[in-house]
Parts: C-alpha cells; sequence; structure tokens
C-alpha cells in the first residue's frame, strides 16, 4: 500500500461539512507551513458565515455552501481532493479514494458526518431528507401530491412540516407531543397554534409555576388547518452530501397542488407499521382495512396504531446515524453504542493519529454535568474548531485543555418563525425525579422555562425574544442558589437582569 502513496500530507480531513471545513480553517491557521488536504465527495463546501459570539457559550451562525476553491483561495497550503473514500488504512496511515487514489497522512481528522436513518431501504415512495439534494427531490415530488406522510420528530420534521403548503400532512411522531428532541410537552403546546395560525396572537401572560398539558390520548389525532399565503424568499439550487442548515427550505417552493394552505393531522405515540402498494393492500388476506377508495393512492402506510392512510409518498425524518462507513473494514476502532467513532477529551479515536469530529463521532470523555452530545450544527462547529486545535497542538508538543463550550450545553435556532434558546439540561435530561421547573408563558408571545436542581438553575428553553439567555446562562454558569428568590425568578414585572449583574 505503502508505496502507491500519491503524496502524504501532514494533515488530511475527510468531509466537507461544517466540521471538516472548520476543521482545516483551524490547522490552516494554526499551522500556515503545514500540507492540508481535504477530501470530500461533492463540489461543494458547507462554510460559516455571519458568525456572532452571542455570549459566553451561545452563538449563531449562518451555513452557506461555497465552491471548494473559495477555501484554497484561502489557504495557500490547502489541496482540496475531490473524490469519496474508498478505505482508510491505519496501520500504513494512508486513505484510498474511490478514484484509486492513496494519500498518506501524520494525521486524520473524520468529519464524515451522518447519513439519515431511512425507513425502508429502496422503496421509490418513501424519500428520506438529510441533504440539499433530497431536498430539491422532494420539493419535486410535492409539487405533485395532495397528501404526504412526514415520519419523524427531530429538527428536520418540524421545519418540513412548517413549510409545506398546498398539501394535507400527516405527522406521526414517536413521543406524546411535538419536538420531543428539542424540548418538553409544554412548549410542544406553546408552538402548535403556529401550525394553525396566520399571524400569533397575542394575549395576557399567564404565570404558573406547574402545568400539565392536556396529552391526546394514543391513537387520537389532531388536526390543523390554515389559509397562509406568505412565500418566502429563494436562493439558488444546491448540491448533494453534506446535512442541512437550519434555513434549508428558504427558496424551496414547498407546496402541493391542494387549494387549502395548509393541513396538518398529528398522529401521536406511534411509530410505522409496514409501507405498501395499493396492488398489495388489494391483494392481501386483511382487506378488514376499512380505507377510503382503495386503490386511488400510490402508497399506503400503517401505523402502530392501527390506523392505515393512502397517501403520494412518505418522508422519512427520523434522525442520523454516523456516517462511519468506510472507515471501519480493517482497523480496530473503538465505537460507542450510538455507533459513533469514540472520542477522547482531545478528539482521538482509538486509532492512533486518527481524530473525529461531528456527526460522526461520539463524546466519550466524562461530561460536564451541564453539557450533552446532540448532533448539531452548533456542535459540528465547535467540535471540528476543537479538533483543529488538538491536532496543531499535539504535532506543536504543546498542551491543551478541554475547549470552554463543552462546558455548558447550548443552542440557538428558529421553529414556526420562534427564536429558540437551549441551555444546560433543558429537557432535565439524567436529573432524576428531584428537579423542578419554573415556568413562564405568554401565548403566541414567549415560553420560557427554567430547570432547577438543588435550587440552582440547570437549564433553560427559551422560546421568543425573552432577552433572558445571557442572564440564565450566568445564572447556570455560576450555580448560584437561587432559592430565596422562588417563582419570582419569573415574575414578568422584575426586570431579572438588574437582579444579577
Amino acid at each position: 500500500m505503502a508505496d502507491k502513496k500519491e503524496k502524504t500530507f501532514r494533515f488530511v480531513i475527510v468531509g466537507g461539512g461544517i466540521a471538516g471545513v472548520t476543521c482545516v480553517e483551524q490547522l490552516s491557521s494554526q499551522i500556515p507551513s503545514a500540507d492540508v488536504a481535504l477530501i470530500t465527495a461533492g463540489p461543494h463546501i458547507k462554510a460559516v458565515t455571519n458568525y456572532k459570539q452571542v455570549s459566553k457559550t451561545l452563538e449563531e451562525f449562518d451555513v452557506e455552501e461555497r465552491p471548494s476553491s473559495v477555501l484554497e483561495e484561502k489557504f495557500p497550503n490547502l489541496t482540496v481532493i475531490h473524490s469519496a473514500v474508498k478505505s482508510l488504512h491505519t496501520q500504513s496511515h494512508s486513505v484510498e479514494t474511490a478514484d484509486g487514489r492513496v494519500f498518506g497522512y501524520e494525521k486524520l481528522c473524520i468529519c464524515s458526518g451522518g447519513r439519515p436513518k431511512l425507513l425502508t431501504q429502496d422503496n421509490p415512495y418513501v424519500l428520506g431528507i438529510r441533504d440539499t439534494d433530497s431536498a430539491q427531490e422532494f420539493q419535486k415530488r410535492l409539487s405533485k401530491a395532495k397528501r404526504i406522510v412526514v415520519v419523524g420528530n427531530g429538527g428536520i420534521a418540524l421545519e418540513l412540516v412548517n413549510e409545506v403548503e398546498g398539501c394535507e400532512v400527516i405527522w406521526a411522531v414517536k413521543d406524546k407531543a411535538i419536538g420531543n428532541t428539542f424540548f418538553d410537552a409544554g412548549a410542544a403546546q406553546f408552538l402548535i397554534p403556529a401550525l394553525e395560525a396566520d399571524k400569533p396572537e397575542s394575549a395576557a401572560p399567564c404565570k404558573r409555576t406547574h402545568y400539565t398539558t392536556e396529552e391526546p390520548a394514543p391513537g387520537a389525532s389532531q388536526t390543523f388547518t390554515a389559509d397562509r399565503n406568505s412565500r418566502r424568499r429563494g436562493s439558488g439550487p444546491t448540491e448533494a452530501g453534506s446535512a442541512l442548515g437550519p434555513d434549508w427550505h428558504e427558496g424551496i417552493v414547498l407546496r402541493g397542488t391542494e387549494q387549502v394552505s395548509r393541513r396538518v393531522s398529528l398522529e401521536y405515540q406511534c411509530e410505522v407499521e409496514k409501507i405498501f402498494t395499493s396492488e398489495e393492500l388489494l391483494n392481501s388476506p386483511q382487506q378488514t382495512l376499512q380505507l377510503e377508495n382503495v386503490g386511488s393512492w400510490p402508497v399506503y402506510i400503517q401505523l402502530t396504531n392501527g390506523k392505515t392512510f393512502g397517501c403520494d409518498f412518505v418522508v422519512s425524518a427520523t434522525g442520523v446515524v454516523p456516517n462511519t462507513e468506510p472507515f471501519l473494514n480493517g482497523n480496530n476502532f473503538a465505537l460507542a453504542d450510538d455507533g459513533g467513532l469514540h472520542v477522547d477529551d482531545h478528539m482521538m479515536t482509538s486509532e492512533p493519529d486518527v481524530y473525529a469530529a461531528g456527526d460522526v463521532c461520539t463524546a466519550c470523555w466524562e461530561h460536564s454535568p451541564l453539557w450533552q452530545q446532540m448532533r448539531l450544527w452548533t456542535q459540528a462547529r465547535q467540535m471540528g474548531w476543537y479538533a483543529g486545535r488538538c491536532m496543531a497542538a499535539h504535532v506543536l508538543s504543546e498542551p491543551i485543555e478541554l475547549d470552554f463550550c463543552f462546558e455548558l450545553f447550548s443552542h440557538i435556532t428558529k421553529f414556526f418563525n420562534y427564536k429558540v434558546v437551549l441551555l444546560g439540561k433543558f429537557n432535565g435530561q439524567g436529573l432524576g425525579p428531584d428537579h423542578e421547573l419554573l415556568l413562564r408563558c405568554t401565548k403566541g408571545q414567549e415560553y420560557v422555562k427554567v430547570v432547577l436542581s438543588g435550587g440552582r438553575m440547570v437549564g433553560a428553553v427559551l422560546i421568543g425574544e425573552t432577552d433572558l439567555e445571557e442572564t440564565f446562562e450566568n445564572l447556570i454558569l455560576n450555580q448560584m442558589d437561587l432559592t430565596p428568590y422562588g417563582e419570582e425568578l419569573l415574575n414578568p414585572d422584575i426586570d431579572i437582569e438588574d437582579y444579577f449583574d
């Protein structure tokens, strides 16, 4: 193998997504003289633009697709190799690309991201949405559709259901509430009116400490209808490969054939039992299925709650699995339970000189009590940046500490046009029964939830323009005892920032 190496680079990074590109930028600025190679399958890379440090740990940025030449112009020491990786040989420190070339490395960083978990493989009526290419295919299919079924409860499903117009949407979620990766049932109830309203209505603040939500019984549906004529501004088409950005639907006209602008029916606490065509349905022994006009839909989906729906196609938005192919064969990588490459607190895998960052890896160091890994853009950027720092530090024999961004989980995003800020153990993750919640909610305007454990703030969910993120971040980081403040902490008449400045 070794004799075939076309060239050996000091650093090789695999993957042109956020983690890989950030890693390249970090390495190239730390050691400008080092030969760096970026191996990426697509012609474009994902670049972080309009980066803003909002507070100590919160950051906001846009993600843009750019030609890879932009990076090469910026860093003269960088070579971009356009090909997929076929195999990795950790013993000879070499990577073979799909076009048959072999490159050596001193240090390698795998940033190959995740691939969509598909409900079923190779079904022409099931579309997985993960990258910009599949988003365009979705747009094309949607323009001819009257009804689709969306399966999944993460960020992509939330965005998708909110954006689709002129098409009936049946949304199957396995949980009791929408968006449970990001928030609890209370926040879900706050967001649900956005599915039915043209504009959020303002109402008097409701101040409550404890809350319950009326959950639909398993098997019950919730239906929302709305008439919307609004359109979104556009940007050009994109190519395959990397994950979608938070605004992936910008510039994609998500419109079906129906006159009604939006009709969403929610099916809770159910998963997909099976998917079949109208022919299979007609020939099936279960003719007991009560179905309107059998044969009029190209595909049918049966849910575990006993209901069966016909539709034009099914969207599988059920998350991602770490994309560890084609690195495992012939090597001895330790894998985490979720299938990600096991990395330590220097982003190193179990193979010598091989690092990993972003969705492909799993953080297996002892986490700060206020941080957890979620496969999000912000973490891909942080991990790529930190992996680049670690690789440079190891080559220069400098010490390096775990970066501060891993002290506190923080994420800013937008759902249903509301700003959403998540901090710390925002859903009480791993806290057991001894934590308490404080809540403030103004219908159509804001939703503020604080998670307290032992009188100290350990997490928060902020939806809307609350302006509380910096104050809450400080309260979580300095672990001040908030017992004396009690419910006053969320009293809308008190300017909490003045309290804690």
